[in-house]
């Protein structure tokens, strides 16, 4: 199938607007079935990458006017990449195809596709999908924004196996196809920095359901506003779950229930925080006649999470650090700082996304013991903290810094948590990095 597809673009010009783990799978398979390639990048490719891509006969459209020109008849864009940019919308309308990863794997996957999106809790919520599907004998392709280009493993998927993605904002914003099982976990402002206004960016959320069929399914957080006020728009059958009260799936202290029905024990859930169950509740009402009550209560026991997401890194002293460097907005971290019961230590503080800060000044009272602020929000973070009356932080300049700082500041039984409620850009390439780093430094304390 796939070098089916590939051979469509043989002898056609097709441009990769930027690159990364969406388009160079695919520019590298294109350029194979002797497509006329073309890269076009804000930024300028490091030298050694560009050298190579020339060999290959990519032409580089580099630096400020990186889209001047445009005649390719194609154009596979980057999920950071808006579709509207002017020169974009120009080539468009004098005929060229805009498209990228996802829009294709949705037209071309062969077997059923269950995809996630949320502001919060859609990378562990689409692993746990991924896992119970597994734990139930079932052959699972994982992959979107989780890290992985789909398009390019066609040829390993039948029709009996399940395409299992996660979807972000600026993916979803580009595409006209949905999944047949569809999961929002919670919409709340984030990437402000991106998207015109929080208006657009829940319509982008809304796009991973839109185009549903009536047989397909919608997974909807009843005890999220912005989330629930989506359901009016579905195409397909909707089903709830909570925290709060009896739903389609929802949890209380004793377990998760389907319907009146305990699936798994409280006790028997390897993952700790509130923010989990809701990630199990609405993995369990997606996977619902897909997979086995067993199978759920084995995953429960096993699983111990995503890295970089309240990763425990090692106890030194008598206290503990955990790396939760995928905690890019205040209600990550809300999430992340309540799922503790012991004093904490908070590194706190990143690239500014635009969006509101003054959660913290609400959380950070009562449930930390010292905030240590460090990146470009720090000074915002500051005066949130500062306005309510919190004084118990401190702003450093580094991030090595931050967790010296950390250490030094805690005390035995507390514990040391990275959760930025920030993205990475100011300090790292990503929050992977950030994460990684933090790792690091805290085994070299």
């Amino acid at each position: 199938m796939l070098l089916e597809y590939a051979k469509t673009y043989h002898g056609k010009k097709v441009g990769f607007i930027g690159l990364g783990v969406s388009n160079t799978p695919i520019l590298r398979l294109l350029v194979q079935a002797g497509a006329v390639c073309s890269v076009r990048d804000m930024k300028e490719l490091p030298p050694e990458e560009a050298e190579a891509l020339t060999r290959e006969g990519v032409t580089l459209h580099c630096g400020e006017t990186y889209l001047d020109g445009i005649d390719e008849e194609f154009l596979f864009l980057s999920p950071a990449v808006r579709s509207d940019l002017p020169k974009l919308e120009e080539a468009r309308k004098k005929g060229t195809v805009l498209t990228n990863e996802m829009e294709e794997f949705f037209r071309l996957c062969p077997c059923p596709i269950i995809a996630v999106t949320g502001s919060d809790g859609k990378t562990t919520t689409t692993t746990l999908i991924a896992k119970l599907l597994e734990a139930e004998g079932k052959t699972v392709h994982l992959g979107g924004n989780i890290g992985r280009n789909l398009l390019c493993e066609l040829d390993a998927m039948t029709k009996e196996h399940f395409a299992v993605v996660e979807l972000s904002s600026f993916q979803l914003m580009k595409m006209t196809r949905s999944p047949m099982i569809a999961v929002v976990t919670n919409i709340s402002p984030n990437h402000l920095n991106w998207h015109v206004d929080m208006e657009e960016y829940v319509s982008a959320k809304e796009s991973i359901f839109l185009f549903q069929q009536p047989a397909d399914k919608l997974i909807i957080n009843k005890d999220d506003s912005y989330a629930t006020r989506c359901a009016s728009k579905a195409k397909g059958t909707v089903k709830f779950t909570s925290g709060k009260q009896k739903a389609d799936v929802w949890f209380d202290e004793t377990g998760i229930y389907r319907g009146e029905t305990l699936v798994v024990k409280d006790t028997e859930i390897r993952l700790v925080g509130v923010h989990n169950r809701y990630n199990y509740a609405q993995a369990i009402c997606a996977t619902e006649g897909l997979v086995s009550d067993e199978a759920i209560r084995k995953v429960a026991r096993d699983f111990g999470g995503v890295e970089h997401r309240c990763e425990f890194v090692r106890e030194k002293d008598g206290v503990k650090y955990y790396n939760s460097s995928i905690d890019s907005s205040p209600t990550r971290t809300a999430a992340c700082v309540n799922s503790f019961k012991v004093p904490l230590v908070v590194i706190c503080g990143g690239y500014d996304k635009n969006i509101p800060l003054e959660p913290l000044g609400e959380l950070f009272p009562g449930k930390v013991k010292h905030a240590v602020l460090c990146g470009a929000t720090s000074e915002k973070i500051e005066k949130v903290l500062t306005d309510v009356g919190y004084t118990a932080f401190t702003r450093v300049e580094s991030f090595e810094g931050a967790v010296k700082l950390a250490s030094e500041k805690a005390s035995p039984g507390d514990c040391v948590v990275l959760s930025p409620a920030a993205a990475s850009f100011d300090m790292f390439k990503n929050f992977a990095v950030r994460g990684e780093t933090f790792k690091k430094l805290v085994q070299e304390l």
